[in-house]
């Protein structure tokens, strides 16, 4: 292999990112002491930690407006030929973070949902204000029994987003598509790329479990892919979050008080994207930190509350359609993050769920596998056999 072949290695692709990170912190504020601090794990950007000054930063930044994963797999070319497109990349208007830092904006001046400040943006890093106070994550964890109240306390600040008339409020040119969940899927496992990521989890060395992955996963994928072709009906797309994660939410002043959402990715689809995304990485949750029967079975009973809420609002006739469409984007939102953490080369640091979510990828495969074969006849059915072997997972 050429050197102008070679897959990018994560050391040259990071050191690449705080010359970045340092150089554009330094033109936007001149004359001030920047210091570059943590790196916080993750599978899509390069995220820092910075000082400048006395002013704590977060400083995000972005390779062509995809994952590191598929960065450092090759998909993209070699070094050199990532380094030449990134020049050109971090001048586009339409790129990935000049997106981000509009949609936060947007969303400052829309006041609802409350988010994160952005304090700067330039050569292609946007920088943030932090945000104190625990995460919904922390907080399902650690108060399993105020789930559905605190599902509602984040769902609830989406409302004027979800409304339909907001899709008139960001232009095209402002929405992240590259957040939506079948968009994902579709990439993942269309073609040849959905088989190579079959074949390499097949082949993955030391792991005798890999052909047993694989072939559920082919499985999985199969139905999934099958069941989203089926029509739909009802609900009007509107402007969704996109990035609704648990760890996307934060209560400054605690859980009783308004969230601060941040990390957006508002794109306009069905309002079940965010509630199924919610659902998804709250259930991944439980299996990354299996914080015992009692507190499982607290979060599944809150997320069951939770979902319920919402299909109270729909006509009777439209309900098994939503609950059929939440289902399937939950597992696919789950199948996408699965597989992206399995297929995330050694040198790339994953955050601590991440990490258990590789050991634990057997039992969350088989809890997809059961849940969209019962899909195909009974959603009702799947969705409770999915809230029982979510409990099951996190005891």
């Amino acid at each position: 292999m050429s050197t102008s072949d070679a897959v990018p290695r994560a050391g040259e692709v990071f050191e690449y990112a705080q010359r970045e990170i340092h150089r554009a912190a330094t033109d936007l504020w001149p004359g001030t002491v920047v210091r570059l601090d943590e790196h916080v794990p993750s599978v899509t950007g390069y995220v820092l930690r910075v000082s400048v000054g006395d002013r704590v930063l977060f400083a995000k930044y972005s390779f062509l407006g995809v994952s590191l994963v598929s960065l450092l797999r090759g998909v993209y070319g070699g070094w050199p030929q990532v380094q030449q497109a990134q020049a050109s990349y971090v001048l586009q208007a339409d790129s990935l973070p000049a997106r981000e830092t509009a949609q936060l904006r947007f969303l400052g001046e829309l006041g609802r949902p409350k988010v994160c400040v952005v304090a700067g943006m330039g050569r292609g890093v946007m920088f943030t204000e932090p945000v104190g106070g625990p995460t919904l994550a922390g907080l399902l964890l650690a108060c399993s029994h105020d789930t559905a109240e605190l599902m509602e306390s984040a769902y609830g600040e989406l409302g004027g987003l979800h409304r339909h008339h907001s899709t008139r409020s960001l232009s095209p040119y402002g929405v992240i598509r590259e957040r939506s969940i079948p968009g994902t899927f579709r990439r993942k496992f269309g073609g040849t790329v959905g088989a190579r990521y079959v074949n390499e989890l097949r082949a993955r060395p030391g792991s005798p479990a890999g052909h047993e992955l694989a072939f559920v996963l082919g499985q999985v994928v199969a139905r999934l892919q099958r069941r989203a072709a089926l029509p739909q009906t009802g609900e009007r797309s509107v402007l969704v979050y996109g990035e609704l994660k648990p760890e996307h939410v934060l209560f400054p002043d605690g859980p009783g008080a308004r969230p601060v959402f941040i990390d957006p990715g508002l794109l306009r689809a069905r309002a079940a994207v965010d509630t199924a995304k919610l659902i998804s990485r709250t259930v991944l949750l439980l299996a990354a930190y299996r914080p015992g029967h009692e507190a499982a079975r607290q979060v599944s009973e809150g997320l069951a509350a939770f979902a319920d809420t919402q299909m109270r609002s729909l006509p009777g006739a439209e309900t098994r359609e939503w609950l059929h469409e939440l289902v399937v984007l939950w597992l696919m939102d789950t199948v996408n993050i699965l597989i992206t953490y399995l297929a995330a080369p050694s040198g790339l640091p994953l955050p601590v769920q991440g990490q258990e979510l590789v050991r634990r990828a057997a039992v969350v495969l088989a809890m997809v596998d059961a849940v969209s074969l019962r899909l195909a006849t009974d959603p009702q059915r799947a969705w409770d056999d999915a809230l029982g072997l979510a409990q099951e997972m996190g005891r």
